[in-house]
């Protein structure tokens, strides 16, 4: 594509837009046409599509699927997962299938607050904000009370307000850090509304005190925003048996012996960052994949996890495992901030349906089924890596990547399956064995 600034690009219509990538990219035909294949037939349910976002064109199709079977708090659920990566529902499925028959997922709510904050800078003796803060905290309240009205006739808004000094790391700096219930809302709207409420009454208040000096009745707001680090909206996920269920996990393997292999597993990614990161890459594989389908903020949710992991200091794993009394347990604390009600949730024809197939659970209900989603797939992915490895059953759900790379046919196909069904898959095995097969016919 040639190197050149686009001026306008949004104020063209897209077939418009098509047209001037066709140009200067010299592939008219193949960009509108590649393009114009992934486009719905139902019009007003495209026209929906590309409101969504900007710049839309085309839609990028990623498989909606179903993981069934998943036990949580004596519950029957058949989670919606939506990703690309090979092996990813496959796994949750047999680790929901495997703890179905040992008392399933165990979930709970520890917290559901979410944090907002007004960042501002202020020249004075910190003492003399705080002495005012119990009235300035009033007038806060008193301003957004308006915009929480609906929030709080439905037992949610705002928690909270509090004064953090941050002086001591930036000049003059100073914070207004509130805490809100938003209910089965993801509820961004509304905190950064009330949010910037509550920056405008600071900055009125502060310039009202009469008895201050002129420099202490300035304030600069510098932003008023959501946080999503949301340690007080936790859940916590477990699984549990005794070790003798865990016999026959894997041929020739005691429970006992599997238990512990885990255990030192789970140990390493504690202590070891490199292994932290693909550790709880494995746990948001199947969170990633229920916040999709239900339209959620999947960036919201990694960035969250990946500074809970980070907390004490020292990136570790989101899971802990424990041996005692002849039980093992398996357990994950995940701060989720999601909703049920609110941005796509209900506007995506497929989110909606995805929290339909769930019976339209709560937020809180979702969270605990995005946890086990988690605890699933990453229980899988350890199971996997004491017995077979890893490569063996992720490549068996490779192998039709592969075949579809080099274009192979359905007869084709059926004999790559059987070929490669005891032996190990790799992109040269399958080459090798596609290329004997056409050579000979």
């Amino acid at each position: 594509m040639e190197n050149k600034i686009i001026k306008g690009f949004s104020k063209l219509s897209r077939i418009e837009k098509l047209k001037y990538l066709g140009e200067i990219s010299g592939k008219g035909d193949q960009i509108e046409a590649d393009l114009d294949y992934f486009r719905l037939n139902d019009l007003e349910q495209q026209s929906l599509l590309d409101e969504i976002s900007e710049n839309t064109l085309s839609n990028f199709f990623l498989p909606f699927g179903i993981a069934p079977n998943f036990v949580i708090n004596n519950k029957v659920y058949h989670l919606p997962m939506v990703t690309e990566e090979s092996s990813v529902i496959a796994a949750a499925s047999r680790s929901a299938k495997f703890w179905a028959d040992r008392g399933g997922f165990h979930a709970k709510i520890v917290s559901v607050e979410k944090t907002g904050q007004v960042h501002f800078m202020w020249q004075g003796k910190s003492d003399r904000l705080k002495q005012v803060f119990p009235d300035l905290k009033k007038e806060l309240m008193c301003a957004t009370h308006s915009l929480t009205t609906n929030m709080r006739r439905r037992g949610g808004g705002i928690l909270d307000v509090s004064l953090i000094d941050m002086s001591h790391e930036l000049d003059n700096y100073y914070q207004l850090h509130v805490s809100f219930d938003t209910l089965d809302a993801m509820g961004a709207n509304f905190i950064n509304s009330c949010l910037e409420m509550m920056a405008s009454t600071l900055e009125t208040f502060i310039h009202n005190q009469k008895d201050w000096t002129e420099e202490e009745r300035e304030c600069e707001i510098v932003m008023s925003i959501l946080s999503n680090y949301t340690p007080d909206c936790l859940v916590e996920c477990w699984i549990e048996c005794d070790i003798k269920d865990l016999d026959g996990v894997y041929d020739g393997m005691t429970g006992e012996v599997f238990a512990n292999k885990f255990l030192k597993a789970t140990q390493i990614a504690e202590l070891d960052v490199y292994r932290a990161c693909t550790h709880n890459k494995g746990i948001l594989n199947g969170v990633d994949a229920v916040v999709l389908a239900t339209g959620n903020d999947f960036r919201a949710v990694e960035a969250n996890a990946h500074v809970w992991a980070s907390q004490t200091g020292k990136y570790k794993s989101l899971t802990k495992a424990d041996i005692s009394d002849g039980k093992f347990r398996y357990e994950l604390k995940l701060p989720l901030a999601l909703g049920t009600v609110g941005g796509l949730t209900k506007l995506h024809p497929l989110a909606k349906l995805g929290l339909e197939l769930l019976g339209d659970p709560s937020s809180r209900d979702l969270m605990m089924m995005t946890a086990a989603a988690g605890l699933a797939n990453n229980f899988g992915a350890i199971r996997s890596l004491v017995t077979t490895g890893i490569q063996h059953g992720h490549m068996k759900m490779h192998l039709s990547n592969l075949l579809n790379a080099f274009n192979a046919n359905k007869a084709e196909k059926l004999m790559a399956k059987t070929r490669f069904a005891q032996s190990t898959v790799s992109y040269s095995e399958v080459e090798n064995f596609l290329n004997t097969l056409r050579n000979t016919k």
